[in-house]
């Protein structure tokens, strides 16, 4: 589970240029803007992520005009993500120790974009169980695992800001589940209409086996519809075996698509050896749309050739692209 706000380390100060009042700070693998002299290198302090949405008290009212959200801003020119706060907006009583997950006892709350009622959906029940939903780590916290799995064989695919769905054929049963529900049958919902269009239910029962694939559904009415395309695509990044409770592998999966008449999101690169450098993925992430060379992307996901798991996560993850985040997520 991802840790909205946590007790971190300051890892590392350097000097902004041209900025007498700020500098730049390193909390696990994020930069971020600190008021100069308020940290040392070495202190822990609470590191809230982007996307928190933090409490309605005194400590965070400079963040009202922004509705509470912690959000990626530029500060004299450097990228900002995330905000540290000193140990003192703790309650009296917490135990303080590195890594600790304090999102509860805070009260940090993770903003969600609200969901169009043409995506909604009627409610048939919970997110299937038998299927791994879709959420990627972001590489700002995987220090540790990049240390253990440098040289890996991976992949590298576009991520696309949209809304997520997942198709599945389960025991003879066709379903249709969006992030966190499985929703009724319903001409009006677009998730449903992009499966008549597509024949999904078909094509699925045609594998002759219980499986499920996951895809990215983007264009009009569909966040920002930042790719400013035409109509609703679903390109799809998974594919589950139900039974055998995995993923395929990456040159299965292209094969798999191919076979169905159904789109993969962008392929940036099939041969990719994993690098242990932060800084230099967050990089790579910056660049246009493989979709609209026009737009900028939302960032990248790599994941193993072959897919495994590891102490239970899957391998794979994300790294957004920041200047996405500047342009698009205000």
């Amino acid at each position: 589970m991802r840790k909205l706000a946590s007790i971190q380390k300051i890892r590392s100060l350097e000097p902004i240029e041209g900025a007498d009042a700020i500098e730049k700070a390193q909390v696990l693998g994020w930069q971020l803007v600190v008021k100069k002299g308020e940290f040392k290198v070495g202190d822990l302090c609470v590191y809230c992520e982007i996307d928190c949405i933090m409490p309605d008290k005194s400590e965070f009212a400079f963040l009202k005009p922004r509705k509470m959200r912690i959000r990626t801003v530029k500060l004299r020119g450097q990228v900002s993500q995330g905000i540290c706060f000193q140990l003192s907006v703790l309650p009296k009583g917490v135990e303080i120790s590195e890594n600790l997950d304090v999102t509860d006892i805070l009260g940090v709350e993770k903003f969600e974009p609200p969901i169009p009622a043409s995506l909604e959906g009627k409610m048939k029940g919970r997110f299937p169980s038998f299927i791994p939903k879709t959420d990627e780590p972001r590489i700002q916290v995987m220090q540790d695992f990049l240390d253990q799995y440098q040289g890996e064989k991976c992949y590298i695919t576009e991520k696309i800001d949209g809304s997520s769905v997942t198709y599945y054929i389960n025991n003879d049963e066709f379903g249709v589940c969006s992030r966190n529900l499985e929703l009724l049958e319903d001409d009006t919902n677009t998730l449903w209409k992009l499966a008549h269009e597509l024949d999904i239910e078909n094509k699925l029962r045609s594998l002759n086996k219980n499986f499920a694939i996951q895809g990215e559904i983007v264009g009009e009415n569909i966040q920002k519809n930042t790719l400013k395309l035409r109509g609703q695509i679903v390109f799809f990044f998974n594919a589950f075996d139900i039974d055998a409770y995995k993923y395929i592998d990456f040159k299965e999966f292209v094969s798999l698509m191919k076979s169905l008449e159904l789109k993969p999101v962008p392929i940036i690169e099939e041969e990719y050896i994993l690098e242990n450098d932060i800084n230099k993925l967050v990089e790579m992430s910056i660049g246009k749309s493989l979709i609209n060379p026009n737009g900028w992307r939302e960032g990248i996901v790599i994941r193993s050739q072959k897919e495994q798991f590891i102490n239970g996560e899957r391998f794979s993850f994300k790294v957004v692209n920041p200047k996405f985040l500047l342009k698009y997520d205000g």
